[in-house]
This record gives structure tokens, C-alpha cells and sequence, in this order.
């Protein structure tokens, strides 16, 4: 037989016993529950008839004085009012607690009921009794020897009944606590019985089934510990086909599979090792080709800022001498000055990306005009869109201070704008909005295009974590990615989000299109 099978059975067992002794538990105690709930009541009837005795004793001393001082059919009718309807009271009460008591007697027997039902008998013959002596007393006669005659009547006819009344009652208490101390007897035997059944039961299910489960896991313990210390050398007994047996079997095959597995995990162990020395060596070797490669690109950067920014400060001098001149060449030597400014900007801008893509970059915080900057990045680019065949608009009117970088900020939008230009160009539209966020706690420049717009998907990645040294395809010149745009943003304290398609009321047209939106705070964070 299975473990598991021995084990319901022996716990089935146990759990019958429990429930026996919970119902005879339960049955015992309703049963004296009943019974002391009917001695009581006993108890209860008892202290009426007590209350009724006093009620008749105050009765016939009231009745006996009236009839002494001879008071009047209404004067004695007025003494006894009060009294007499709390003695028909006590009655009523009587009989109702005897019907009760009739109606509980059924769980105690057949004799205990037909106690109570004699018993309402003796209370109707003294309520009888008494209202025969209240009328005559109150009759209209004012002979004193008939009104006594009442009164001794009902005295004489009323004690004897109503001791005997106190007496059933008494004894039927009585009985009733013997009944409950032989229940009690009863009900420790039987549960003495289930007791030495169940300690009985215990022992065996204990003895016989699991003490000797305990032994075998003891075995299987002792077995996982010494294979928890590459100890394979396991062989446990399989000589019962129960569950425990089948895990002994499993564990013996474990044990076979990992002294296996550990011979192979040794050799595996062994190639490994002259694997990782081989990719640790071509790893440092292309680590040294990368720092060859960066150092070289670095300098290049520093090369050629240096290679442009002497020329371009010769061009300036002279833009600056040929202005001052003959008013001729005036117009051209300002062209000149204008395109070395912007050429100078640019070299700037080249440092600048060169230093952010060796993790250096550095923001000059200052409070500038946002519009002035958007108007001067799209004058910057102007010619360039109109090239591409596109219409180039701004709406940014007035001022709108913000705290932040004045260059990095320009290179952001000259950079959102070239996008559009690159990837929207079909549309043949391209705006920039600068707003104001309201609450004065900053301004957002919009870059908004009619181009096709971006796919959900890929809207997702456009803005993860660029790689340093790593920047967009670049139509003509260089700009910055979205991924270093939103690393610039960010580090001045603003934000940047993308909306694809651009809502109707903001659309250039019917395409979907692209809003990049720009975020910088009007204080410094």
C-alpha cells in the first residue's frame, strides 16, 4: 500500500475521533443546557409562588382589617384594587411560565410533562379560589361573619395548594440536578472511551507507520548533505516501492548523474579556462586599438578647430578693415565678417560635441531670450531649407527668458530643424514655435513638420541613451542626435518629447507629421 494511502487512513481515524469527541462534547452540553435551563425556570416559578404567598398573606390582612373597621362595598373595593390585580397578575404569570414549561418538557419525558400539566391544574384551582373570596368580599353585604366566612374559606383552601405547588416545584428541581450529575457521569466515561481509543490510535499510527517514515528520511537526509558535499558515493536501500522508496531510487540516480556530470564539468572546466585567456587577449588588444582610435579622433577634433580658427580670424580683421574703408565694399566685408561669425560658431560647436562624446559635457548656465535663439538658429538654416524646396516659418514673438545653455540650446533646434529637413522634406513644410507653458515656470519650442510622421515603434527608441561618440547621419555640416539632444535638455533642466501624428489643430496639413517639443524652465533648477 502507498505511504500517502496509510497516512489518509491513519489520519482519517485520528480526525474521526476528534469529530466524535467534538459531538459528544456538542450533544452533552446541549443537553445539560436543557436542563439547566429548566431548573432555573423551577427556580424562577419558585420565587413567584414565594411572591404569590406574600401577595394573599397582604390580602387576608387587608381583607380581615376592612372587615374590622367595617369599611364600606366601594371602600373596600378601592383597598384591595391595586392588590388584587397584582395577585391575577402573579396568576397570569404562573400559567404562562407552566405553559412554557409543559411545552419544554417534551425533551425531559412523558412524566415530567404531565408534572407540569398538573401543576397548571392546582394553579387554576387557586386562582378559583381567590376570585370566588375577591367577589364575595366585595359583594355588597356588610355582615361581618359571611365577608369572614369568605376570607377563612379561601385561606383554608389556598395554603394547601400552594405548598404543594412549592414542593412539585422543588422536587422537580431536583430531579433535574440529578439528571445533570448522572449526564456528567455519562458523558466523562464515554469520553474517558474516545480518549483511550484516540491515544490508542495515536500510538499506532505513530509506532507503526511513522517513526519508521522518519528513520527512512533520516537516511535520505544524511544522503542530500553528503552529495551537498560532492560526495556521490550514494546508495540508499530501495526496498519498499512507496513514495520514499521511489525517491531513494531517484536520488541513487541522481548521485550516478552528477558524479557524471562532474568529470565532464572538469574538462569543460579545463577548455574553458583556455578559452577565456584567448578573448581576454584579442579583448585588451581591441580595447587598445578603441583608445588609439579615440586619442586619434580627439586630436583631429583639436586639429582642425586650430587649423580653422586662424584663418577665420584673419578673415574678420580684414572684414572689419574693408567696413571701415571705401563705403563700396562696405556691403561685401559685411557678408564676410557674417560668415566668419557663423564659422566660428561652428568650430565652437565642434569642441563642444568633442567634449561631450569623451563624457565631458559642459553647460554654461545663464538666463537667455528662448525666441531670439529659435529666430536665430532657423536665419542660420534659412538657406539651406529653401534649398530643399521647403517653407521655413517662425512664430516667436516677444521674449521668452529661460535659464540654460545659449549655444547647446541653438545646436538643439538648428539640429530638430535638420531633421525635419532630412525626413520631411515631401511635405515641403517646416514651423517653429516658441510658447509659453503658462505659471511663468518656462517656455517649449515646437518644431513641427508635414512630413509622413513616426511609426509607434519606433518612436519608442528614437530617444534612448546614445553611445558616446555616436551621433545621427548628417545631411551637410554636423548636428547632434536625438539622443544627445534629449542628454543636453535634460542636463539643463527641461524636458523633450516627441507627438506623432502632430494633432489637427497644431498639423501643417493633412500629412501626419511630427511635433518635437523643447522644454527649458525659466530658473535654474
Amino acid at each position: 500500500m502507498r505511504l500517502k494511502v496509510r497516512l489518509g487512513i491513519g489520519a482519517a481515524l485520528l480526525g474521526l475521533a476528534t469529530l466524535a469527541t467534538a459531538a459528544l462534547l456538542v450533544v452533552g452540553m446541549a443537553r445539560i443546557g436543557d436542563r439547566l435551563d429548566a431548573a432555573l425556570a423551577a427556580e424562577r416559578r419558585v420565587e413567584r409562588y414565594s411572591a404569590l404567598s406574600t401577595q394573599v398573606s397582604t390580602f387576608l390582612i387587608v381583607a380581615t382589617e376592612s372587615i374590622q373597621t367595617q369599611l364600606s362595598p366601594a371602600q373596600r373595593a378601592d383597598r384591595l384594587e391595586l392588590l388584587t390585580e397584582d395577585i391575577l397578575r402573579t396568576f397570569d404569570r404562573l400559567q404562562s411560565d407552566l405553559a412554557t414549561a409543559v411545552e419544554e418538557a417534551r425533551r425531559l419525558g412523558l412524566d415530567a410533562q404531565s408534572q407540569r400539566a398538573t401543576q397548571s391544574i392546582g394553579i387554576a384551582r387557586m386562582q378559583a379560589l381567590f376570585v370566588a373570596a375577591r367577589d364575595g368580599f366585595l359583594s355588597e353585604t356588610q355582615d361581618r361573619e359571611r365577608l369572614q366566612g369568605f376570607i377563612d374559606i379561601f385561606a383554608t383552601g389556598i395554603d394547601p395548594l400552594l405548598n404543594e405547588a412549592v414542593v412539585t416545584e422543588m422536587r422537580f428541581r431536583e430531579a433535574i440536578l440529578r439528571g445533570i450529575a448522572d449526564l456528567r457521569q455519562r458523558l466523562v466515561l464515554a469520553a474517558g472511551v474516545i480518549a483511550a481509543l484516540t491515544v490508542a490510535l495515536f500510538g499506532l499510527f505513530y509506532l507503526g507507520l511513522v517513526r519508521p517514515q522518519f528513520r527512512r528520511l533520516d537516511l535520505l537526509r544524511d544522503a542530500a548533505r553528503r552529495i551537498g558535499q560532492a560526495d556521490f558515493a550514494v546508495s540508499l536501500p530501495v526496498d519498499r516501492r512507496d513514495e520514499i522508496g521511489h525517491l531513494f531510487a531517484e536520488t541513487n540516480r541522481m548521485a550516478d548523474a552528477l558524479a557524471t556530470r562532474e568529470a565532464s564539468v572538469a574538462d569543460d572546466w579545463a577548455r574553458l579556462n583556455d578559452v577565456v585567456a584567448e578573448r581576454t587577449e584579442a579583448l585588451r588588444a581591441a580595447n587598445d586599438r578603441l583608445s588609439r582610435i579615440d586619442g586619434d579622433r580627439r586630436r583631429f577634433f583639436a586639429d582642425i578647430s586650430h587649423e580653422l580658427r586662424t584663418p577665420l580670424t584673419v578673415i574678420r580683421m580684414e572684414a572689419e578693415l574693408g567696413r571701415a574703408g571705401a563705403p563700396e565694399p562696405e556691403r561685401s566685408f559685411a557678408v564676410i565678417e557674417a560668415r566668419a561669425e557663423r564659422l566660428n560658431r561652428r568650430i565652437d560647436d565642434l569642441l563642444r560635441v568633442a567634449r561631450s562624446e569623451t563624457g565631458q559635457l559642459s553647460l554654461d548656465s545663464t538666463e537667455f531670450d528662448l525666441a531670439e535663439v529659435a529666430r536665430a538658429a532657423t536665419e542660420d538654416l534659412r538657406a539651406e531649407v529653401e534649398s530643399a524646396g521647403m517653407v521655413l516659418t517662425v512664430e516667436a514673438e516677444g521674449s521668452a527668458p529661460v535659464t540654460g545653455d545659449r549655444n547647446w540650446t541653438r545646436q538643439v533646434i538648428s539640429s530638430l530643424v535638420r531633421n525635419a529637413v532630412r525626413h520631411a522634406r515631401g511635405g515641403g513644410q517646416v514651423a517653429v514655435r516658441v510658447t509659453d507653458t503658462g505659471g511663468g515656470d518656462g517656455h517649449t519650442v515646437h518644431v513641427v513638420d508635414n512630413g509622413p510622421g513616426i511609426p509607434p515603434e519606433a518612436a519608442d527608441t528614437l530617444f534612448d541613451r546614445f553611445v558616446q561618440g555616436r551621433s545621427d547621419t548628417r545631411a551637410e555640416g554636423f548636428g547632434i542626435g536625438l539622443a544627445l539632444a534629449r542628454w543636453v535638455v535634460e542636463a539643463q533642466g527641461g524636458a523633450i518629447r516627441l507627438v506623432s501624428p502632430v494633432p489637427p489643430t497644431e498639423a501643417l496639413g493633412e500629412a501626419p507629421g511630427t511635433n518635437v517639443a523643447v522644454f527649458l524652465p525659466a530658473r535654474a533648477a
